[in-house]
């Protein structure tokens, strides 16, 4: 008898935590939820949600809160916790971004940045400045969606096409006429109102130790540096990105759009 073909396993679901990824989960995506969790505090916010699930006969229960912890995997569960199909970043099958890509102002991308909680706390930023995608680079390094990113994110990843490259430096140069492609560096940049806003900007950030790989800073066509008081050197990276999305995105024009492929 011919042995079994092997069928890899599929990904665990993700566990979404907390009242606003929940709402958003189910706002943006309501048919990948799987099964929905909450303490008695969260009955009132559970109860719609509870009637869109039994109408598509998936399963819902009021826990306590210890028994929510253990499904949800934290304690940091917010008293709400979703379980629902996993996603991950969608790669791009070339070198160049869709020509659907949802218009904004700019466009994050990030390079190499590994902590969970800090691609989440950049997607809620993005995402809270009017952002509409997120793009991620091939680096081994990257965080991808993951539990972490989706309950720091407040619901942010929701509003957010979320693609990864997998050569960013060539995508980069392909992106020029598009996008203004600008490298966040922690010296030696232009301060932001220096960088012009003929085009959507395309903010690269790099990794949290070593910043930005060679090859994709080289592949930017601009550099921006926050002016800071200079007792320390820098800021984390996802609340540099926050004061830079402010400054490139919330204060750009309101015609910023990306030009046709």
């Amino acid at each position: 008898m011919p042995d079994a073909p092997f069928l890899p396993r599929p990904p665990d679901p993700n566990r979404i935590c907390g009242p606003a990824p929940v709402r958003a989960l189910f706002l943006r995506r309501p048919q990948q939820v799987l099964r929905l969790f909450y303490t008695e505090e969260w009955r009132r916010l559970a109860g719609p949600l509870c009637k869109h699930l039994a109408r598509t006969r998936r399963p819902y229960r009021e826990v306590p809160p210890e028994e929510l912890a253990r499904i949800a995997g934290t304690q940091h569960h917010g008293g709400i916790c979703a379980v629902a199909v996993a996603r991950f970043a969608e790669p791009l099958p070339g070198h160049a971004l869709p020509p659907g890509l949802p218009q904004a102002a700019f466009l994050p991308v990030l390079d190499g940045i590994g902590n969970p909680h800090n691609l989440g706390a950049i997607a809620r930023s993005a995402a809270f400045f009017g952002a509409r995608a997120l793009l991620l680079s091939g680096d081994p390094r990257q965080a991808d969606l993951s539990d972490a990113a989706f309950r720091t994110a407040e619901g942010g990843l929701e509003h957010l096409e979320v693609l990864r490259a997998r050569d960013l430096a060539n995508l980069l140069r392909g992106m020029r006429g598009r996008f203004l492609t600008v490298a966040a560096v922690a010296a030696g940049g232009a301060r932001p109102e220096a960088i012009p806003r003929d085009r959507p900007i395309a903010l690269v950030l790099g990794n949290e130790e070593e910043g930005l790989s060679p090859p994709v800073l080289e592949a930017c066509e601009a550099r921006i540096t926050l002016p800071g008081s200079g007792l320390v050197e820098s800021l984390n990276v996802a609340q540099a990105a926050a004061v830079l999305f402010h400054a490139l995105g919330a204060a750009a024009p309101a015609s910023a759009a990306p030009a046709a492929a």
